[in-house]
């Protein structure tokens, strides 16, 4: 606990066995009181990975829904279990749980209400071997994103996130979609609520056994990327309705 809050771990995985272990040792147990992981039916060992590990909160989907329908799971987990402050953690080592505690307390302490690992915040995004493919696209579609949610972040696209248990309960996150675009989509929605988004730099490593999406899918993902600030806009203009930004 923090403050006397919660602090509850989740992990979308999705064959993660190979990496699991790493991430789960480098997590601060002296403060995350619950880990919780949810398996999206991998092809590999993830789940039995999981629990020769001692994770004993441990989910699996009986068929392949996506990376949103991970997250979803995960969060409703967490706050069943009474969580104050959930912290979403990719178990393939992409991003270091040692920012944990630091993500924690900005939370705890009451500076931000969500905080995300931003890759971009100092130079750790190319020196961790991001593609500059990628690289690029991220600061394109950031600078987009910006100027449509009227915002500042430095990065929209990280998988390593913090949430106050209040925007989980206020934010309608099963309406996003259950694809990668979640993420981004439940971004626009903590702004659309009203709340602010706190960054730390996080250093990333991009590796074999690092999850990575396709150039298709990373296609897709941009466009909806897009796509979803163009609807944000138009809807606080009331020049369009969407049920992921309900009228207030």
């Amino acid at each position: 606990m923090i403050r006397g809050k919660k602090v509850i771990v989740v992990m979308p995985a999705y064959n993660a066995e190979k990496t699991l272990e790493q991430t789960w040792s480098e997590i601060p147990r002296d403060v995350v009181d619950e880990v919780i992981l949810t398996d999206d039916c991998s092809a590999d060992g993830t789940v039995q990975k999981a629990q020769s590990l001692g994770i004993t909160n441990v989910l699996r989907h009986p068929a392949n829904k996506g990376y949103g329908a991970n997250q979803k799971t995960c969060y409703h987990r967490a706050l069943e279990l009474g969580a104050d402050i959930v912290i979403m953690l990719h178990p393939d080592y992409q991003y270091t749980p040692k920012l944990i505690e630091a993500m924690a307390y900005m939370i705890a302490n009451g500076v931000y209400p969500v905080v995300f690992g931003s890759r971009i915040l100092g130079k750790g995004a190319l020196k961790g071997g991001m593609p500059l493919v990628k690289y690029v696209s991220n600061r394109f579609l950031t600078f987009f994103q910006n100027i449509f949610l009227s915002q500042k972040l430095s990065e929209y696209h990280t998988g390593y996130r913090a949430f106050s248990a209040e925007v989980l309960r206020n934010v309608p996150f099963d309406l996003c979609s259950d694809d990668f675009i979640f993420d981004n989509e439940m971004a626009a929605q903590i702004f659309w609520a009203g709340y602010q988004i706190g960054e730390v730099s996080c250093p990333t490593r991009y590796f074999a056994d690092a999850s990575s999406i396709n150039l298709r899918r990373s296609t897709v993902y941009g466009f909806g990327v897009l796509r979803v600030s163009l609807v944000y806009r138009l809807c606080k203009w009331h020049l369009c309705r969407s049920r992921l930004f309900p009228a207030r």
